[in-house]
């Protein structure tokens, strides 16, 4: 009796993440979508939508602590719930990197544009969420191999980065009308680069819940 409601608890605690992680996949979104389309409203809900991400997270902490202190799980399962619990604490930084790009938007008083670096940002956020998407199905199977493989594709997510910061520099240089624009769109480039990186985490924690072992995916890379 006392495993099959522990099973439960365990299957709800990996739905709960999971929904979280759509939440912050959504918040990510919208955030970009808001910041390239100067959308106030769109950014505001984003700001918004934070608590109830937060709330998510809390959750997931008090039950996971709950479960460990009430069952004291055996190893295997120990690893599911220390896994959920350091994924979901990533989760939740990245949704704060969410709310400063929709913040970033909200700033933003009709500043001089710089269409061939939004369109850079807009593609490498959806470099970005195609990541967060992976990771959570990476979770969801524990599959060790695409975790390693979604780590790796973060080079690219580096490699807008700094595309867009060259970019960026160039035009402000040469156009001082632009800086204030400019400064924004190397903000948003640094936290969706950051979120890459917590995408990177949540992989090094799926091969740590399938091989017991804390491996550093991508160390070259991370800052």
């Amino acid at each position: 009796m006392l495993r099959s409601q522990f099973d439960e608890d365990l299957t709800k605690l990996h739905t709960q993440f999971y929904e979280m992680g759509m939440a912050v996949s959504e918040a990510i979104y919208k955030s970009v979508k808001a910041f390239v389309n100067h959308d106030k409203a769109l950014a505001q809900e984003v700001i918004e939508g934070d608590k109830s991400i937060n709330k998510r997270e809390l959750k997931l902490e008090k039950k996971s602590f709950e479960m460990i202190a009430l069952q004291q799980p055996v190893t295997k399962d120990l690893r599911m719930i220390v896994t959920v619990m350091k994924a979901s604490s990533d989760l939740e930084r990245m949704g704060d990197h969410a709310v400063s790009i929709a913040k970033s938007t909200i700033r933003v008083k009709g500043n001089k544009r710089i269409p061939e670096v939004e369109a850079d940002i807009y593609e490498m956020a959806e470099n970005v969420k195609q990541m967060v998407d992976a990771v959570l199905m990476a979770y969801v199977k524990s599959d060790a191999k695409a975790a390693r493989k979604i780590a790796k594709s973060d080079e690219h997510v580096n490699h807008f980065f700094k595309k867009i910061y060259a970019e960026s520099i160039q035009i402000m240089e040469k156009h001082p009308e632009t800086v204030i624009g400019g400064t924004d769109y190397l903000q948003v480039a640094g936290y969706l680069e950051r979120i890459g990186d917590y995408v990177t985490n949540i992989c090094e924690w799926i091969v740590y819940l399938k091989t017991g072992k804390i491996s550093e995916l991508n160390v070259n890379q991370k800052k």
